[in-house]
């Protein structure tokens, strides 16, 4: 039997606000446990929570980003569930009035694909905080700064079909949300956590199947790898008459596996209520223009003016506008003065090799758009080569140095001295006979070999043009004697 696999995803986003959502506290990420709390988000009684504007303000910019339908009249509910890293023993979150309803995101595939994925909600809500396993004295231990923290939670419905849509939605959601300046996006530190809800079904049904829910997700390649292995065996247990378990599984990256952990609850199981102590959200028509006129402009309008702007190639316009920062980063070198190509090229080579070298995001280099608009300056004007030039970029990446200083310092500059040049190639073509002899004989390979054994003398540093130059004179100076 052919088996169909159905995804939804319910993806977790951290916003990036300097307090948390109902508090004063600080969303820092770090900082010794239970340092970055107070009554309000620990719940204590007595204790009345305040709306941060910022985070309304953020859901509602994603909302807008998303194409998705605001909410003109929405509020908070309780969510209630005792786990001991929610020391309320309940979550403020909202059930019957989502911020937003009814969004978009189109999607293309790797393989060229393209899709829309439906946005069922997205909706705030309050992080939790986070449970500390120590198997060397066998404790589990809770660290509360991470409670209170503004989230958003954006329901998809199960338009997936495979693990490439599912990570082509990712990338494009956690593009979208870098842009809006909402999130930073940092699966590493949890800024951006996943729940796949997967179920199978025989091709061509259009019933559902049982599904069950993998959480917290927190790479790309575990979200691949967990929904191939979840696929299998489910397909596995229904082709032996068992029966699928809705339920909740963790993955296990050691294990290459998925694991049960829970029943799946239920919205009645959590007896949801309106929050008494947070008044309902009214929002205007003049709110919501204010909001819309704050909308950056985004990846694929970005790539749209680099190709017409600029004439770079799509593959290039895209590259660069996968994240904001290297955007940002890219822009910044052309309104320096770099050629738009040239600077592509070195940011696209060059400055992603050692990002990826370095272990760095683009935030996190020093280098400058100065630094590389001046580098690629010097190679414009003929003071160094290409290939020195990547030698100064590798010396200066780390700590942004000066690159006219570290040129001079190493005595790199480029030699441009046709006299010179001329004494080494007369040197060069001396000590060649048979290589000489075969390009006036008509073996043109003979003449790369000859500039190779030029630039050898010259230290890779003479400029090409002028070597080639006068390697073809005295060449063919010869031809007549």
């Amino acid at each position: 039997m052919t088996w169909e696999t159905v995804i939804g995803l319910e993806t977790h986003v951290e916003l990036s606000t300097q307090t948390k959502i109902f508090c004063s506290c600080t969303t820092a990420f770090g900082g010794e446990p239970n340092t970055h709390c107070c009554p309000v988000c620990t719940g204590m009684p007595g204790t009345l929570p305040v709306v941060n504007e910022k985070v309304l303000e953020f859901a509602v910019k994603a909302g807008l980003a998303l194409h998705g339908e605001i909410t003109r009249r929405c509020k908070f509910d309780r969510k209630n569930y005792f786990y001991p890293d929610l020391p309320k023993a309940y979550q403020v979150s909202q059930l019957y009035l989502p911020i937003v309803r009814n969004g978009r995101v189109p999607i293309r595939t790797e393989s060229g694909e393209e899709k829309v994925i439906r946005i069922h909600e997205l909706h705030m809500e309050e992080d939790a905080g986070k449970l500390v396993h120590d198997p060397w004295i066998d404790q589990t231990r809770c660290d509360y700064n991470r409670c209170g923290v503004p989230l958003i939670e954006i329901v998809t419905e199960p338009d997936f079909r495979s693990a490439e849509e599912v990570i082509a939605y990712l990338e494009k959601l956690r593009s979208t949300l870098q842009y809006l300046g909402v999130s930073d996006c940092k699966m590493q530190e949890g800024s951006l956590r996943c729940d796949v809800n997967l179920s199978v079904r025989p091709a061509g049904s259009q019933e559902l199947g049982t599904r069950t829910e993998m959480k917290n997700l927190n790479s790309f390649k575990a979200i691949a790898r967990s929904i191939a292995y979840e696929a299998r065996r489910q397909i596995e247990a229904l082709e032996e008459g068992k029966w699928v378990v809705q339920e909740t599984r963790r993955w296990d990256e050691n294990k290459d596996a998925t694991f049960a952990m829970r029943s799946k609850e239920n919205a009645q199981d959590y007896r949801y209520f309106p929050e008494p102590d947070i008044p309902p959200l009214e929002i205007t028509e003049e709110y919501l223009e204010r909001i819309r006129a704050q909308i950056p402009e985004m990846a694929e309008e970005k790539a749209a003016r680099y190709q017409s702007q600029w004439g770079l190639p799509a593959y290039d316009a895209q590259m660069l506008t996968g994240e904001k920062a290297l955007a940002d980063f890219f822009e910044e070198t052309v309104a320096l003065g770099a050629p738009p190509k040239q600077a592509a090229n070195w940011i696209m080579g060059e400055v992603l090799r050692r990002l990826s070298v370095d272990g760095l995001e683009e935030k996190e280099m020093r280098l400058t758009s100065k630094t590389l608009a001046r580098l690629i300056a010097l190679v414009q004007e003929g003071k160094v080569n290409r290939n020195t030039a990547v030698k100064v970029f590798d010396a200066v990446f780390s700590e942004d140095g000066d690159v006219d200083t570290y040129v001079r310092e190493h005595g790199l500059e480029q030699v441009s001295d046709a006299g010179l040049v001329g004494q080494v190639v007369e040197q060069v073509l001396a000590a060649n006979a048979k290589s000489v002899e075969d390009y006036l004989g008509g073996k043109e390979k003979a003449f790369g070999f000859l500039v190779g054994q030029v630039m050898r003398q010259l230290k890779g540093q003479a400029a090409p043009q002028v070597v080639n130059q006068t390697l073809r004179e005295r060449l063919e100076q010869r031809k007549t004697m």
